[in-house]
C-alpha cells in the first residue's frame, strides 16, 4: 500500500476558464481510520460539469470549496483497513472522496458494490448519479408520451445519451445535439437516437437545423447547454412543452451572465420549465432501479467511458470536460480495477 495520500486541491478560483494553475497535487501522509471508520484506495474518480461551480465564490446549491481544499467528486474504491463493522478490507464501495487516491470514511454515505452485478465503473455512469439525472428529469419532468419529440443537448454525454434512450424505449421520437460528426454517428447509429444535430457544423444555421430534425416540433427538451442552443430551441417548443432543466456548461466559465429566453415565449407556450438537482431525489429511485439496470443487461440501454488514467492528469482533464473535448462519461482511473481484466 502507498505510504501517501496524493491529493488534488483547489489551489485558487478560476477567472472564466480553469487552468492548471488552479489546482495543486500534493502528497500528504496516508490517513489512518479511528474506530468506526475504514480507509479506501480510489479506483476510479468521476469528473462532471458541477465541479466548476463549487470553484466559484458564487452561491450554489451546495458548499463552495475553499482554497486548499481537495476538489470533489464521486468515487469508487476499495476498502484497505476497516475498524467499521459493516465494512471489511477488500469490500468495493461507491462513495464521494473527491480528488484524492486515499480516503477516511465512517461509510454513512457509501454503498458496497458487487462487481459480478455490473462493472465497477457504472456506479459513476449509467448506474450513478448520471443515470439517476436523466431518469429522474425525463421522467419525472418531461413525462414523456409515446409519439412525442424529445430533445436533449450533449446528447453524447454521460447524462444525456441516457435521456434521448429512455426516450426511445417510451415510444418517442429522440433527437439529439451534439457538437461533431463523431458524436452525432455515434448517437444515432449506437444508441439508436432518431436524429442528431451537430451544432458546430450547423453554426448560424442551428436553428433551421433543429427544426429539419423536429418537423413536428419539440415536447420535451432536456436542457444541459445552454447558451445558443437553448435560444435555437426554446422558440421551436410546442405548446405545454417540459424543459427539465439539468445543467448550462456552455455558461460555467463565463464571466457575465448573458440575458436568459423570452418569458413571454415560455407564457405563450405554456411551457414547464423546471430545474432540479439529483441529489434532492435520491430517496425516491424506485422507479430507476426497478427499470434501468435490467434495461442496461439486455442492451437496451448503452453507455460509453471516456477513461484518463493517473490522477495527475484529472485538472487536464477536467479543463477539457468544460470544453466539449470528453465522448462519454469522463472517468479517472487512480489505481489499478482488479476486477477488469
Amino acid at each position: 500500500m502507498a505510504e501517501t495520500n496524493r491529493r488534488v486541491l483547489l489551489k485558487s478560483r478560476p477567472q472564466g476558464e480553469p487552468t492548471p494553475a488552479n489546482f495543486d497535487v500534493v502528497d500528504a501522509p496516508l490517513p489512518e481510520p479511528k474506530d468506526g471508520e475504514y480507509l479506501s484506495r480510489t479506483i476510479w474518480l468521476s469528473l462532471d460539469p458541477y465541479m466548476r461551480g463549487r470553484m466559484s465564490e458564487a452561491k450554489g446549491y451546495a458548499a463552495n470549496l475553499n482554497l486548499g481544499d481537495a476538489m470533489v467528486g464521486g468515487t469508487v474504491g476499495q476498502v484497505v483497513t476497516s475498524r467499521n463493522p459493516k465494512f471489511k478490507e477488500g469490500d468495493f464501495v461507491v462513495e464521494y472522496s473527491g480528488w484524492q487516491s486515499h480516503a477516511v470514511s465512517t461509510g454513512a454515505m457509501s454503498m458496497k458494490l458487487d462487481p459480478k452485478v455490473a462493472p465497477l465503473s457504472t456506479a459513476l455512469s449509467v448506474l450513478g448519479m448520471p443515470g439517476q439525472t436523466a431518469w429522474w428529469g425525463l421522467m419525472k419532468i418531461g413525462a414523456p408520451k409515446a409519439g412525442e419529440t424529445v430533445v436533449v443537448s450533449a446528447a453524447s454525454g454521460a447524462v444525456g445519451s441516457v435521456v434521448g434512450q429512455l426516450a426511445k424505449l417510451q415510444g418517442c421520437r429522440a433527437v439529439g445535439i451534439a457538437g461533431g460528426q463523431d458524436k452525432c454517428d455515434y448517437v444515432i447509429k449506437e444508441l439508436g437516437f432518431d436524429a442528431c444535430v451537430d451544432y458546430k457544423a450547423a453554426g448560424a444555421n442551428l436553428f433551421k437545423a433543429i427544426r429539419e430534425a423536429c418537423p413536428k416540433g419539440i415536447d420535451v427538451y432536456f436542457e444541459n447547454v445552454g447558451g445558443a442552443v437553448q435560444a435555437a430551441v426554446l422558440p421551436q417548443l410546442n405548446d405545454f412543452a417540459r424543459v427539465p432543466l439539468c445543467g448550462l456548461i456552455s455558461q460555467y466559465n463565463e464571466m457575465q451572465m448573458n440575458p436568459g429566453p423570452d418569458w413571454r415565449l415560455l407564457l405563450v407556450k405554456r411551457a414547464l420549465v423546471k430545474g432540479f438537482i439529483v441529489s434532492d431525489h435520491f430517496a425516491d429511485m424506485q422507479g430507476f432501479w426497478q427499470d434501468v439496470p435490467a434495461a442496461v443487461k439486455a442492451g437496451k440501454i448503452k453507455y460509453r467511458e471516456d477513461i484518463v488514467k493517473g490522477l495527475d492528469k484529472a485538472p487536464e482533464a477536467f479543463i477539457g470536460l468544460l470544453k466539449g473535448r470528453n465522448f462519454g462519461k469522463l472517468l479517472v482511473q487512480v489505481s489499478d480495477d482488479p476486477t477488469r481484466a
